[in-house]
Formats: structure tokens, sequence, C-alpha cells
């Protein structure tokens, strides 16, 4: 059984949209495109790169998607992400893609159902920005793994994948945090069943033991 992980750059206040360039997603008049530039070092593009190397299929919502096909595969095998993200096959989730221009993708059109049994067909299933995609996966408890780059700026606006609407889940830190030279930090967590809630944490343990 393969393992649906998602990729995602955040900011302290958890915006994820257009890290890459200042016109990767001006969806909603955000100006602020292009921040992680700033933070990049050879350490965390190397983090980057090895997580890239272990994908199996990639999945993609249908923004981010459109963002990649319009870029990649003008990139040949010189560039190791070109090679790996022409080469994987692709799916991407939409109601209304027909065609797609990015050989080797498959769209699914429904996706609770589709991405249970892409965990049947790969090992390693990476999701990649998709914020729409990622809230959809959580709400359907599909995503067992969360590979999370922070990054240390604030932007007040943009696009965030943990908002008001998401279903409560837990997480387990898989890995020890790694913090980069120019202040990013890597944050791998596995899923781990329901939230604790409910424990008053200023009463004195021998107090809340049964």
């Amino acid at each position: 059984m393969g393992i649906i992980q998602v990729d995602l750059f955040l900011t302290l206040d958890g915006v994820y949209q257009a890290p890459g360039g200042p016109d990767e997603d001006r969806a909603g008049g955000f100006e602020l495109g292009g921040w992680q530039g700033a933070y990049f070092d050879d350490e965390s593009g190397a983090t980057i790169g090895a997580g890239i190397e272990r994908i199996d299929a990639l999945l993609l919502g249908r923004r981010t998607y459109d963002i990649f096909a319009g870029y990649w595969p003008e990139h040949d095998d010189a560039d190791p992400i070109a090679a790996t993200f022409n080469t994987v096959p692709k799916f991407v989730a939409s109601r209304t893609l027909t065609d797609p221009s990015w050989e080797g993708t498959t769209v699914l059109t429904e996706v609770a159902a589709g991405v249970r049994a892409l965990k049947d067909r790969f090992d390693e299933i990476h999701v990649i920005g998709s914020g729409d995609l990622v809230r959809t996966l959580l709400r359907e408890d599909l995503v067992d793994r969360l590979n999370l780059l922070l990054y240390p700026l604030v932007l007040g606006s943009g696009k965030r994948v943990f908002g008001d609407g998401t279903v409560p889940a837990a997480f387990t830190l898989a890995q020890p945090p790694r913090a980069f030279p120019k202040g990013a930090v890597s944050l791998v967590y596995e899923r781990a069943g329901d939230p604790v809630t409910g424990v008053d944490v200023s009463r004195p343990a021998q107090e809340t033991t049964p």
C-alpha cells in the first residue's frame, strides 16, 4: 500500500501561494509571489531535490497542474526536476479538463476513489501545492504524510491550506526537524489519528491521572 505525501512550502502565517515567482499565481490579486527565493540555499535545495527523486507518481490540483504543465515540459532531462516531473505518471483532479497536454497525465474526476486506487499502484504519491486538493484529501483522511518547508516570514494575505473548515486531525513528527542556513525549517509529519483535546495543562499531572 502506497502513501500520499503532501509537499508544501509555507510562510509562518500559513501562506502557500506562489512561492516560486511573482507571476506564478496572482489569483485574488496576490502580489507577493516569489517569496521563497530569498531563503533558498544549497542545503534546502538538496532536501527538495531528494524528495522529488522519490516520487513514483505526481498528484496535482487543476491550478497547480496548469502551472506545471506550462513550465516543466519546456525543460529537458538536464534539469533533474524536469526529468522526474516529465517522466513519472501524473494525475490531475478535475471535472472540466478533458484533453491534458502534458504527456503521461490522467484526469481524476472522482478524487477520493481515484486516489485510493493510486495507493494500490504506487509507493510514493506526492502532492505539491494544490491547496484545494489537499483540503479534499484531508477531509477524506487520505493524507499520510506532510512534508513542510516553513519559511521565516509572514505575508498577511494569500491562500492558506489550513483555514476554516479544515477537518481536525493529529500528526506525529516523523523525522527530527532540520534547519537550513537561511532560516527555512523542514518538518515531516505522519498521520496519527484524532487530536487529543480537553486536557487542562494548568493542573498538576497527579491531579489529571485517573
